[in-house]
């Protein structure tokens, strides 16, 4: 992270202007912002990854269960999972952990004590444990779990499109469920899906092998150059959005919009939010480029 304070540093004594900074150093900071945005704690609260923050919490708890057992306080197998669950929980919570980890630390080790004793084979854990991996693949590092789109998200984003033959991409496509019905509805557009999770990137390369308007690409969302494209789409999550600003600013064209899919860019208001009016509330926050990919003034 010192690499990253010290070019934020070194663009700021330039000026703070983005065209006094190298195109390789803009670059270099947008890679090194996936994991520590603009206004990240300065000491280093957040750089510790989810998941070695999850094995603490679980040891913690596993020590101090075991701890208390040994005094006596703990009698029997039940108060002593109990325990252990609240306390890896209450530890996560401590570490700052997402809010999504708290229930998982709660059902970890009572889930595996009722499948232990419904004599449920072990290989069964490894199956799930494999499936999860392929799903979601490095999303405990860059905390960007699986959302798929609807129909409904879709249609709206149809209406978004430039009348004329247009390009849009997809960042962390998922199955594609966002580009099927929009290849359908606009032949005449070009659409990109990037993924990375292998199974995901699979089903997806399955469900559009014929759709001739649709390339599908296996790779991580901050490897797509967006200077090509006329809309530039992302149903990621609040994390790596200032990442996600800053590398839409540097690199898309003029006139060309980016439409984040229920979170909004730290720091910058949209230009417009849509109301989908979907069961599930989605809002669509749509950012418009300016000149030299900077926003439009108004």
């Amino acid at each position: 992270m010192c690499e990253l304070r010290r070019l934020r540093f070194a663009g700021g004594a330039a000026g703070a202007n983005p065209a006094s900074t190298t195109h390789a150093a803009r670059r270099r900071i947008i890679e090194l912002e996936r994991y520590d945005p603009p206004g990240s704690d300065p000491f280093g609260r957040h750089a510790m990854p989810p998941a070695l923050k999850a094995l603490l919490a679980q040891l913690a708890g596993l020590a101090a269960a075991v701890a208390l057992a040994r005094t006596g306080a703990l009698v029997g197998l039940w108060p002593l999972v109990s325990v252990q669950a609240l306390i890896a929980a209450t530890v996560a919570a401590g570490l700052r952990s997402a809010r999504w980890w708290l229930p998982i630390h709660l059902g970890f080790l009572p889930l595996a004590v009722v499948a232990h004793g419904a004599g449920i084979h072990p290989g069964w854990y490894l199956a799930a444990f494999v499936i999860l991996v392929l799903v979601y693949w490095t999303s405990f590092r860059t905390q960007v779990p699986l959302y798929l789109s609807n129909p409904a998200t879709a249609a709206a984003v149809g209406k978004l499109l430039p009348a004329h033959p247009a390009r849009m991409l997809d960042i962390g496509a998922g199955t594609g469920a966002l580009l099927r019905p929009l290849a359908q509805a606009r032949p005449d557009c070009r659409f990109t899906g990037i993924e990375l999770a292998p199974a995901t990137w699979a089903i997806g390369r399955l469900l559009l092998r014929r759709h001739a308007n649709i390339e599908w690409l296996r790779g991580d969302l901050f490897s797509a150059d967006l200077s090509g494209y006329d809309l530039v789409y992302a149903f990621l999550s609040p994390v790596p959005m200032a990442a996600v600003w800053a590398k839409a600013s540097a690199e898309m064209p003029p006139d060309s919009t980016l439409v984040s899919n229920s979170f909004e860019v730290p720091g910058h208001e949209p230009d417009a939010v849509i109301d989908v009016g979907d069961r599930r509330g989605t809002r669509l926050f749509l950012y418009r480029m300016g000149a030299r990919g900077e926003r439009r003034s108004g």
